[in-house]
């Protein structure tokens, strides 16, 4: 497969049983960069192992990481992937045919979409999991990510292409990975609230859930992937309600922050 001019970074912490899947599924990248915010699992060595340069990097918070990551290619058309997704062999197939026209136009960024893999099975009717559209591809002088803690996402005023195939992410290998990320998302979306002085309205929060769990499961079509279903509109529902009183607790009792962080760190949730 011939390669192009293009960079291929992800950002990584303690990732050392997904990071070589992903490097290797985008065998015509010229550039495989790895932003590391401090591994202490083999992390390094394998990426290092499978053909990526290393840059360490504390920790900025996504958007921030994502941006500085932008600054360390040594291309300007960047592919941005975790190191829990990897691109099909269709979809590096449609990118090989397609990249010299994308590389030579004016588009700012590419639109791919993304296939969660969850509880070891592809989910087959679950919408957000069937091919989700998220700006991967970029020019880095066209476009930036949102420099936020969490959530973050490509911003771009230029024209942009679907494409057709998908990319796979390998959504949370076991419940309890899940339940560590909602822990720290959470946090980080708090600590964003907090900064924009959000006002508190905890009598929301079982309406939220109650509307969070009925638009996954129902309008998203949770149910027909059966129990695997109802555990994603649960797990969605529980972390729109849990964001809200954890928020609520940051405003009561500000010194929950520094416990709270501490906690968080102790436990290699944070970093």
């Amino acid at each position: 497969m011939p390669t192009f001019p293009l960079t291929l970074v992800v950002i990584t912490y303690n990732e050392a049983n997904s990071i070589a899947r992903c490097l290797d599924s985008v065998p015509f990248a010229a550039e495989k960069l790895v932003i590391d915010s401090g591994s202490t699992d083999d992390t390094v060595a394998i990426a290092q192992a499978h053909g990526a340069r290393v840059v360490h990097q504390d920790w900025l918070g996504f958007g921030a990481q994502r941006n500085f990551a932008t600054t360390q290619c040594s291309h300007d058309w960047i592919l941005a992937l975790d190191a829990d997704e990897y691109l099909s062999p269709e979809l590096a197939a449609e990118l090989e045919r397609r990249l010299p026209e994308l590389m030579a136009s004016d588009n700012s960024a590419v639109i791919l979409r993304r296939a969660t893999i969850y509880m070891g099975a592809p989910m087959r009717w679950y919408l957000p999991s069937m091919g989700e559209k998220m700006a991967r591809l970029f020019h880095r002088d066209r476009a930036r990510w949102k420099d936020v803690r969490v959530h973050e996402s490509l911003v771009f005023d230029g024209p942009s292409v679907t494409l057709h195939a998908r990319f796979n992410h390998e959504n949370n290998p076991s419940l309890p990975q899940k339940q560590i990320k909602v822990l720290r998302y959470a946090e980080l979306k708090c600590r964003d609230w907090l900064e924009k002085n959000k006002p508190v309205r905890m009598w929301q929060t079982p309406f939220v859930y109650l509307l969070a769990f009925i638009k996954d499961y129902f309008f998203r079509l949770a149910f027909l992937d059966g129990w695997r279903g109802f555990v994603i509109a649960q797990t969605a529902a529980s972390y729109a309600a849990y964001k809200r009183m954890r928020y609520y607790e940051m405003r009561r009792n500000p010194a929950s922050l520094e416990s709270a962080a501490d906690a968080l760190i102790r436990h290699g949730i944070d970093r």
